[in-house]
């Protein structure tokens, strides 16, 4: 009997000691067996061995090629990691180098290539198409070129690439029923340069759903040939979930996708892109995914942190249902919508649909068009410390939303900081250097759920308003403010907010309201790069120390209207807003309004980034 404690942790340890280390490297081969010594050629020899809870650490060096992953890991403490190893620079990419370029004319070249070299998928006959989609009147392809990293523009017809002195950068691809051509308007020749062309329709994505608990850490993920991804459809990124939960992406570098660039969206089926563009169409999405395994149980749980993603015509982080209970946190996110050859209804840095008791933290999002869009059932939702500027349409679009949602601590500093298509929001501490914009959408009815469930607990059109604004800095100047909510049907609940510039408050906020100031450089707002970080310049008067400012709980913003839920954090606990954008504690007394605590008169310049 002595020696049964010991046979019982042998028992216990025999798990962790089956874990194994999978090596890949350009100079191995993909007969190896994966050992430090042996290793593989292809991150995906490695995909097809390993187990969960193995690793696989990829070594320096570009890896041509798509990841699919062939199965998960168990639990999050039984995952299968993807990684690269710890220093050394790896890419992976989904374009080929293409040389045996011929001159046309002045910096105009051409390559035919057999489409054989495509295999099944050919990009430059995937013509871009999907619900919500706007061609802008032409055609557009998956395909891309490449020179020397540069990302060049696809012509709408070819005669705009052979035109004499016509634009730097253009391609135009035509596909015959045996070959490929390409022609391209070249800085320089592409067969002593970089030339490159997309080849695979993703990076790293799962064929089958249900693929969980990976981790996908430290790479650099470049051109991806994806097709546009609306939310009743399935949702292929450059890197994708694909119905799924547990995911890690964490520390890439993701970029240049034809459409997005990560998704943790919906499954595909033979429905997709039927809906009509309808609301109709999309509830009848949401039915099936339920049928599919959508729960808390099942989707979702995933986490994608500190990576940049840029150069992403639709989204950098997107996702239909897929994306519940995540967290999305930590992320520099640009070039979003860059180009704009093409539009559509899914534009943004973050899009999501069914942002159920999900924490968007800490994102440095710009020129990126719209910054971030929750569309429908943001419910449970905080949008906390974020970093928003130089985006087009706006920082923030709340789109048919009946909430409880939170957004606090966001520095919001593009012309245009929140459009609120919803209701039942909840703005904290915010800065908002810009304006809002506040409409009804009688037309759609769109789902609430019951707390913490992906369950439909009926469906409702919004009304506007129901909304909380408390401890907020409004320096936009006129036309700004919280006089936008005056006609809308439900009453705000304010308090503590300071107006500068001539930013006007709700009509019926009285008591804490600040009046706005008369000095048109208080409260001007500035933001400074220097170094590689980003600086907030703004000045303030007294009124900042003087508002009657109060420590924002569950208790004090009660119940959103038409849920008939209170703000409350995804386990349940009640909620206070006790930190501020740096994550200082905040004074429980007197808060100071906007997401800088302690912040005196004067001018201030806080790091941000």
């Amino acid at each position: 009997m002595k020696y049964a404690p010991i046979a019982l942790s042998l028992v216990l340890l025999s798990p962790l000691l089956a874990a194994k280390e999978f090596h890949v490297s350009p100079k191995g081969d993909d007969t190896n067996d994966g050992s430090s010594a042996k290793p593989f050629k292809t991150i995906s020899a490695a995909a097809n061995v390993a187990q969960p809870g193995d690793d696989i650490t990829v070594h320096e060096g570009t890896y041509r090629e798509r990841v699919t992953p062939p199965r998960g890991g168990e639990s999050d403490a039984k995952r299968i990691t993807y990684q690269a190893a710890s220093g050394e620079k790896v890419e992976i990419k989904g374009s080929e180098v293409v040389k045996n370029w011929t001159k046309v004319q002045d910096d105009v070249w051409k390559v035919i290539l057999p489409n054989l070299f495509f295999g099944t998928y050919n990009p430059y006959s995937d013509r871009i198409h999907g619900d919500w989609f706007s061609a802008k009147g032409r055609l557009h392809h998956t395909g891309a070129v490449y020179l020397n990293g540069e990302w060049l523009p696809e012509a709408a017809k070819l005669d705009d690439v052979l035109k004499p002195a016509g634009p730097e950068g253009l391609w135009f691809g035509q596909v015959d029923p045996n070959t490929t051509t390409i022609w391209a308007r070249f800085k320089a020749d592409p067969n002593s340069q970089c030339a490159e062309i997309n080849m695979r329709r993703t990076v790293f994505y799962p064929e089958k759903t249900g693929i969980n608990y990976l981790t996908v850490r430290g790479f650099t993920m470049r051109h991806a040939a994806t097709q546009w991804a609306p939310p009743t459809a399935e949702q292929v990124g450059l890197i994708g979930t694909n119905w799924s939960k547990g995911w890690i992406i964490e520390n890439n570098i993701i970029s240049h996708s034809c459409c997005s660039g990560v998704t943790l969206g919906k499954h595909g089926d033979e429905f997709d892109n039927t809906s009509a563009n309808s609301a109709e169409g999309y509830v009848k999405t949401i039915e099936r995914a339920t049928q599919k395994g959508w729960s808390k149980e099942n989707i979702g749980h995933h986490i994608v942190r500190n990576n940049t993603i840029s150069d992403c015509e639709q989204t950098g982080i997107c996702g239909s249902l897929g994306a519940v209970f995540s967290e999305i946190s930590g992320n520099h996110i640009y070039n979003i919508w860059f180009k704009r050859q093409f539009s559509g209804a899914e534009m943004a840095g973050i899009k999501i649909h069914a942002s159920i008791d999900m924490l968007i933290k800490n994102n440095h999002i710009h020129h990126a068009g719209r910054g971030m869009w929750m569309d429908w059932m943001a419910q449970g939702t905080r949008i906390s410390g974020n970093l928003c500027h130089d985006n087009t349409n706006e920082d923030l679009f709340v789109e048919v939303d009946h909430g409880p949602f939170l957004v606090d601590n966001n520095v919001f500093g593009s012309p245009v900081n929140v459009s609120d298509m919803s209701e039942g929001g909840a703005y904290v501490h915010n800065l908002f250097a810009g304006g809002i914009v506040s409409r009804p959408e009688p037309s759609r009815q769109t789902p609430y759920h019951p707390a913490h469930s992906t369950v439909v607990a009926g469906l409702s059109t919004i009304k506007g308003g129901d909304d909380r604004f408390y401890n907020n800095l409004f320096t936009g100047g006129e036309g700004t403010g919280l006089a936008v909510y005056d006609p809308r049907e439900y009453p705000l609940q304010t308090g503590g907010n300071v107006y500068y510039r001539g930013a006007r408050p709700y009509g019926k906020e009285q008591g804490t309201v600040i009046p706005f100031s008369q000095v048109q450089q208080t409260g001007l707002v500035g933001l400074v790069e220097d170094g590689g970080h980003f600086y907030v310049h703004v000045t303030v008067g007294e009124e900042i120390r003087e508002a009657k400012t109060v420590l924002v709980t569950t208790e004090l913003l009660g119940k959103a209207k038409v849920p008939g839920l209170g703000w409350e954090n995804p386990d349940g606990s009640p909620l206070t807003v006790d930190q501020d954008y740096a994550g200082a504690k905040r004074n429980a007394a007197r808060p100071t309004p906007g997401p800088f605590e302690g912040a005196a008169a004067g001018e201030l310049k806080v790091k941000v980034w």
